[in-house]
């Protein structure tokens, strides 16, 4: 089964198991280093994730607020090269797809050829390169394509309609809708409109839209869920979880996890 096929897979069978969308959590390999990390995505996959988005660290995450950062750093300091960071990919791929996070530098400076022979090689089912623009997008997704891996794309609220169409018309695995513009983080609000976004975004493609960036509690999750979305993707606030962490990491962000996982279940009662 090919990488495309396993996201699309994912998505059908959260909905088939009751929940109103799948669950992606997002995960920095390395962070706080590669061992407590490939702990916690175990910690995730137990939790109830569909799927796990993978962030590889890099020193300047222009998409990512300052939790992710941080995070990215530390790992960077704690030694998580590129290929160690993957193993965390490796060590979860049999259980749910892995989609890796990566800036175009990190992917660029081994080669589209080559970067995606290595994420074939340790299972992950596709890729998110957040500032890869449209334009520059055809080799990369012709790369993945070869080998069945889904290159995700991100449009957001300011993305205007013909380029959405554009960009949702080459979209693999999923559509990765950004739901407020910034970077990455946890906000103290729902946001009143998502549900308008989301409607718009699935107008312009055929694959499912999972939405990101400020989802941080269970009742956004929820809200979500109910906007339309066919996925939820947390970070900022599991990754918080891991720093503040006082004795195991993986512990406390299964039951966050767990939380979002059920609070999904629930959205389909609304």
């Amino acid at each position: 089964m090919s990488g495309v096929e396993r996201i699309a897979e994912a998505f059908e069978s959260a909905r088939a198991n009751g929940r109103g969308a799948a669950l992606m959590p997002y995960l920095m390999a390395g962070y706080p280093d590669i061992d407590t990390s490939i702990e916690i995505a175990r910690a995730y996959v137990e939790g109830g994730a569909d799927l796990i988005e993978l962030g590889i660290p890099f020193s300047d995450p222009l998409a990512d607020g300052p939790v992710i950062h941080a995070a990215a750093v530390t790992a960077l300091g704690a030694g998580a090269k590129v290929y160690e960071s993957l193993q965390v990919a490796r060590a979860v791929a049999d259980d749910v797809p892995v989609v890796v996070m990566c800036y175009a530098n990190v992917v660029l400076a081994r080669g589209l050829e080559r970067f995606a022979d290595m994420l074939v090689e340790v299972g992950a089912s596709g890729l998110i390169v957040p500032d890869l623009p449209l334009e520059e997008g055809p080799a990369a997704l012709a790369a993945c394509d070869q080998r069945g891996l889904a290159l995700v794309p991100l449009v957001a609220p300011t993305t205007p309609d013909e380029r959405m169409g554009q960009i949702g018309a080459q979209a693999r695995g999923f559509l990765y809708a950004v739901s407020l513009t910034g970077t990455t983080g946890e906000r103290a609000t729902e946001d009143s409109t998502l549900p308008n976004l989301v409607t718009r975004v699935k107008a312009h493609t055929e694959v499912p839209v999972a939405v990101g960036f400020g989802i941080g509690t269970p009742e956004q999750a929820t809200a979500a869920a109910r906007a339309g979305a066919d996925g939820v993707i947390v970070g900022s606030r599991l990754v918080r979880a891991v720093g503040e962490a006082q004795a195991d990491p993986a512990a406390e962000v299964q039951a966050l996890v767990r939380g979002f996982s059920e609070a999904l279940r629930v959205a389909t009662l609304g």
